[in-house]
Order: C-alpha cells, then sequence, then structure tokens
C-alpha cells in the first residue's frame, strides 16, 4: 500500500509573530506535516485558511513550575517572609491531600489550564516523579526536573545514583537532577548532582530571599533555625560567606544553561558571572511577591544582557500557571523593557533553556508548528504590547486543534 504524502496546508492571520523577526501584520504560515514549511506577509500560498482576527504564534514555555503543589492551591496564603511562607508550607504538606489520587487529579488537572492558556512546553520540578505521565496525558513536553534536598545526607552519591535511576524520559519530556537551594542542599550534594549532569540543564532556586541570603553569608538567620527545628542542621557545615551565586559557583554547579531560578537578589556582578557562564535566570515575579520576598529587578535582568526566561512556579505561591498572567506582572514591574523581549523570554528563550530551541520557541522554517491563536481586536495597532496586557478573557486556540491534526 502506497500512502501519499499530505500536500501542505496554509493558513493566514490578522498577525504572524515569528518573534525571531518583527510581527507581520495580515501574515501566513506554511506548514507541511508537523513542521512549519514557510512564513511571510502579503500574498498568501493558495486555498491558505484564514483564521481571522488572531495573533498566531509560538506556543509559550513555562520555565519553571511546581505541578505536585497543585493540590495547595488556596492552602498557603502569601507571607511576609520567605521562611514563614516554608513553614507554612511544610505543614500543609504534612496534612497531605485529603484523598488518595488527589495530588496527581490537581496537577493533571492545572497541566490542562496551562494548554488551555497558550503553553506547550514546561520545566517543572518534581519531587514524588509524578510529573511525566502528567505532562503526557496533557499533551506538554518539556523537561522534569528531579528535584533532591539534603542538608546533611548520608550518602549524596548514592543518592544522586537512585535518583538517576528513576529516569522518565520520552521523545517530549527530558529529564534531569536538579538541587533544591542553597539552605537545603549540602555542598557535597551539590558537587555530586553537578558532576552527575547528562544532556538535560540543572536548575536552582536562588538569591530569592533575604533569608537566603542571611543564611550564606552569616550562617544564622531564620534559615538556620528551621534547619534545627526540622533536626536536619548539619554542625560541620562551613559558612561561605559572600551570597548564593558566588557559593553555587564554587561547588561547580553554575555551569552553562544552568537555570538561576527567581534571583531576586542577585548583584549587578552576580549578572555578569551568569552572562559569563552561558547560564540564565528565570524569572516568577508573581511568586516572589507571595512568599515575601519582594519583586524581582526585571528591569536591570534585561539591561544586563543575560537571557532570561519566564515561569510561574506553583499554585502554593501564585494564583494562576498562566504564562500570559505572567507576563502582564512583568510587564507592570519593568514597562521600560521592550514588548518584544518579554515575549522572546517567554517562547524562544523558553525552549532554548529547555533544550528545546531547534524545535520550538519561534516561527520559522523546520520548527515545529506547536503555534496558537490568540483571539486579537481588529482595531490592535502594537499587538507586542497588546499580547502582554490584554490577553485576559481573550480566546487562545492550539493551531493543531484548529487545523485537525497536522502530522496527517
Amino acid at each position: 500500500m502506497i500512502v501519499k504524502e499530505r500536500p501542505p496546508r496554509s493558513f493566514r492571520a490578522r498577525w504572524v509573530l515569528p518573534i525571531d523577526q518583527p510581527p507581520i501584520r495580515d501574515g501566513w504560515i506554511q506548514i507541511s506535516g508537523d513542521r512549519i514549511a514557510a512564513v511571510g506577509g502579503g500574498r498568501s500560498p493558495d486555498a491558505a485558511r484564514d483564521l481571522g482576527d488572531v495573533a498566531l504564534m509560538p506556543g509559550l514555555v513555562n520555565a519553571h513550575t511546581h505541578l505536585e503543589l497543585s493540590w495547595m492551591a488556596n492552602l498557603v496564603p502569601p507571607a511576609s517572609s520567605m521562611a514563614d511562607w516554608i513553614q507554612t508550607l511544610l505543614r500543609v504538606r504534612r496534612t497531605g491531600p485529603a484523598a488518595d489520587g488527589e495530588s496527581e487529579a490537581a496537577a493533571t488537572h492545572v497541566a490542562g489550564t496551562m494548554v488551555a492558556s497558550g503553553t506547550v512546553l514546561v520545566g517543572d520540578i518534581s519531587n514524588s516523579g509524578m510529573t511525566a505521565s502528567v505532562l503526557n496525558a496533557v499533551g506538554l513536553g518539556g523537561v522534569v526536573f528531579r528535584e533532591l534536598l539534603g542538608f546533611n545526607h548520608a550518602d549524596p552519591g548514592g543518592a544522586v545514583r537512585e535518583a538517576w535511576s528513576q529516569s522518565t524520559e520520552s521523545p517530549e519530556i527530558a529529564y534531569s537532577v536538579v538541587a533544591h537551594a542553597p539552605y537545603s542542599v549540602s555542598p557535597a550534594l551539590f558537587r555530586a548532582i553537578a558532576a552527575a549532569r547528562r544532556h538535560a540543564p540543572l536548575a536552582v532556586h536562588l538569591a530569592e530571599s533575604l533569608d537566603e541570603m542571611e543564611f550564606v553569608r552569616t550562617g544564622g538567620g531564620p534559615m538556620r533555625e528551621m534547619l534545627e527545628r526540622l533536626g536536619v542542621w548539619d554542625d560541620g557545615w562551613a559558612i561561605p560567606g559572600g551570597d548564593p551565586l558566588e557559593y553555587v559557583r564554587s561547588l561547580g554547579y553554575l555551569q552553562a544553561g544552568t537555570l538561576v531560578v527567581h534571583g531576586v537578589y542577585l548583584t549587578d556582578a552576580n549578572l555578569q558571572t551568569i552572562k559569563q557562564t552561558g547560564a540564565l535566570i528565570v524569572t516568577c515575579p508573581r511568586s516572589n511577591v507571595w512568599v515575601g520576598a519582594g519583586s524581582p529587578p526585571i528591569g536591570r535582568f534585561y539591561a544586563s544582557g543575560v537571557a532570561v526566561a519566564i515561569g510561574t512556579d506553583s499554585l502554593a505561591s501564585a494564583p494562576s500557571l498562566s504564562l500570559f498572567d505572567e507576563l502582564a506582572e512583568a510587564r507592570r514591574l519593568a514597562p521600560e523593557v521592550p514588548p518584544a523581549a518579554l515575549l522572546e523570554s517567554a517562547t524562544r528563550v523558553g525552549a532554548e533553556a529547555l533544550g528545546r530551541g531547534a524545535d520550538y520557541g519561534t516561527i520559522a522554517p523546520g520548527k515545529r508548528s506547536a503555534l496558537i491563536a490568540v483571539e486579537t481586536p481588529s482595531d490592535v495597532t502594537d499587538v507586542e504590547e497588546w499580547l502582554l496586557t490584554g490577553v485576559v478573557g481573550r480566546r487562545i486556540d492550539r493551531l493543531d486543534r484548529l487545523a485537525g491534526p497536522l502530522n496527517q
């Protein structure tokens, strides 16, 4: 039996945002199989389907989430400090979900809302290992970051080997073993994780709060008190002094591609170190305020020239996992940053941060046709600015769901 290759299909839209070039008014794309064959403006290929008043753009990339905490929505209120927020989170976690299966069901539901709000790739932090099945269930790709904690772990190397033995990679989902934060991971465990890195990036919560800064600088403060209450303090821990970024760099953990998550208290010198190393920042501004850390210096991030991706964190520290909601907050905090740069962070930079830049993040020949169509008023003239501030309440569709399966 000879199977005929399906001819290319073409689509027109009021706006096409390739991301790696300016928006195209009355643009078009052509798709062959599940790949983009061409993109342009003006006269489109024959028989192009007109999608109408929409902005056609790459699917969004949420570079930092904690889907396992979805069941905690509305259970962990905003706090005045990071240490206070963690204490509440731990109390809620000890009680556990009300019913068996609730955690995975909540995570799957929330992952579905991410798809509905335009996300196609996610970098998700996992402690239980459930994430891969959740992402597969809703059709999301990305990276599962298997996060380890252990301030006084007796066998760091064994912990890392065990975590890698639980790898759940698939064609659409990569796997990486990563460290949580300087106040929850021992130097030996940091080193063991860094040494065992494979092809996917590392990630770490870093310079997120004043409590963390004090802990690394002095070895004291609320984080020390919390570790002592939990019975995991190590009297042999050598106080690093300095700041968290220099600390993890000294342990070999700051590498090309490492995702430095949050970074609220990064200095200008820190930003240059990140840039020179080839690492990048993932900013989650709504979460930073929720946990009592304060607003991140988003304008300084971009002014430094460091690569910036965007995440939402979890429903224990943010009201939604919509990246458009996060972009609106980033725009409010940093009006000096060009809209195109913020949209690039949520698409191209995020895709590259998760190791998927060859397939996602821009509308260009050869890339996957994982695109979204955002309902857009017909009178919009600055579509990039509108996408940062006007999307709430508008319809968002995956192109493959509008057009039917694109690989048939």
